[in-house]
């Protein structure tokens, strides 16, 4: 008897929890691209430099001239990605985040 209670106890735990789990909220999007007055200086300085080398005629150029435009390029690249546009989340959150992912 006493095992079909607490069977029927989680049951209807689990059926008051599974449509609060499934409520969505809608929420305006967001816009993840950034305005031109809103990215630095630097940044934009380095995205210019790109453009001017896709502008350039590169068939004039020498080989090793080539090289060293590839290899600006890259560093570009390099340092416009790790300019500290990213995310972070600490280990405290990690842990809390898949702590609620394994509850659900």
């Amino acid at each position: 008897m006493n095992k079909k209670i607490l069977y029927l106890m989680i049951m209807a735990f689990s059926f008051f929890m599974i449509p609060i789990s499934l409520m969505a909220f809608e929420k305006p999007p967001v816009n993840t691209h950034m305005e031109s007055s809103e990215i630095p200086v630097e940044i934009r300085e380095m995205i210019d430099r790109l453009n001017e080398i896709k502008s350039l005629d590169k068939s004039s150029l020498s080989r090793l001239d080539r090289k060293e435009l590839r290899k600006e390029v890259r560093a570009i690249k390099k340092s416009v990605r790790g300019s500290g546009n990213g995310i972070y989340i600490s280990s405290g959150a990690i842990i809390i985040i898949l702590l609620l992912i394994i509850i659900l």
